[in-house]
């Protein structure tokens, strides 16, 4: 994953470590000091909650450690790799920057693609003025590589 989404779940993480789940605690606490806890809804809504949160904090931790961060700012390469920004030039010749990214970073919207999704798969590996032959679900199609770079994901 590229540092930003690094600092981004980094950060989703410690919020929910230091506000959210002491928070869910106390109201955890004070709902259970006010009796019958099986028709108490602030008892039952905060339980869950504080499931949601472990849960979450689970799928981050093992995340965040099974990671790898690559900048691409550190990156060199006349490949598209990891972390490139690719200019491609489709068969209507409709210009289009891809940004190869990770799965928790895609935003098709923006240009970031996984680097696990058709287009990202086909351009990974690949030069400039390489052609590249997509089969997506709607179809078929070419992309030819105009430009290579390394630079900050926005």
């Amino acid at each position: 994953m590229t540092p930003k989404c690094f600092d981004e779940l980094s950060a989703e993480m410690e919020n929910l470590l230091k506000v959210e789940r002491p928070k869910t605690t106390q109201i955890i606490a004070w709902a259970a000091g006010n009796g019958d806890r099986s028709e108490n809804a602030d008892y039952i809504y905060g339980k869950k909650r504080l499931r949601e949160i472990d849960r979450r904090l689970r799928f981050l931790k093992k995340r965040l450690d099974d990671s790898e961060v690559i900048d691409p700012l550190k990156m060199s390469s006349e490949k598209v790799q990891f972390s490139a920004t690719v200019t491609v030039e489709d068969e209507e010749a409709e210009v289009k920057v891809y940004s190869i990214v990770g799965i928790d970073e895609v935003e098709v919207s923006k240009g970031k693609i996984s680097w696990r999704s058709p287009i990202g798969r086909a351009l990974l590996g690949k030069e400039v003025e390489d052609i590249v032959s997509i089969d997506a679900p709607n179809g078929s199609f070419e992309l030819e590589i105009l430009k290579i770079e390394y630079k900050e994901i926005l």
